[in-house]
């Protein structure tokens, strides 16, 4: 009967072992992910807002490599209730950031998506009003001791527009200001 007991707990224990070896490898990809808001100001032009989203893993980069996707247009800015037209930017972003332990950290970034400006009148169908976005960005990260990170930065499109080849709302020169809360970490 000893016997039984001992092989019983002995696969029990077996067991346990294997399962959290299993949940630490499985739970070794989650780093952060973050979700939040978005600011752009396009210089000389339109405010634009969205929703932003980033994650991070220590098995990439050991955190230093941030992955994002961003949805920012000016429907929720300069166009809300004016006539400014109404541009909507998609973008996937990659992005280095250094001193990934601290609370300041500088990041550059990469980013690359579609633009899509809706001129909304059959006038206007014979401009460009789409254009895939390539763009570089730099700044500043800061952690809050709460969820909370705060980035800004300034970046450039390479790819821009000048009405007849490209959209002519697609500015070079932008600035960001992007707000997180930290789902999980």
């Amino acid at each position: 009967m000893k016997k039984k007991h001992y092989l019983f707990l002995l696969f029990i224990t077996s067991f346990m072992c294997i399962q959290s070896q299993n949940r630490k490898t499985q739970n070794d990809w989650l780093g952060e992910f973050k979700v939040g808001v978005r600011v752009q100001k396009t210089q000389k032009l339109y405010w634009e807002n969205g929703l932003t989203v980033d994650f991070t893993s220590p098995k990439i980069l050991k955190n230093r490599l941030h992955l994002g996707l961003s949805y920012v247009s000016s429907r929720f800015g300069s166009a809300m209730g004016s006539n400014a037209i109404k541009q909507d930017n998609f973008l996937i972003n990659a992005g280095y950031f250094f001193r990934h332990q601290k609370k300041l950290q500088p990041f550059g970034r990469l980013n690359t998506g579609f633009f899509y400006a809706d001129y909304e009148s059959e006038i206007f169908d014979v401009l460009p009003n789409t254009a895939l976005l390539l763009s570089l960005d730099a700044g500043f990260s800061y952690q809050f001791d709460a969820p909370i990170t705060l980035q800004i930065s300034t970046g450039y499109n390479l790819n821009t527009g000048t009405g007849s080849a490209g959209p002519g709302t697609l500015f070079p020169v932008f600035y960001q200001l992007s707000l997180y809360y930290t789902l999980f970490k």
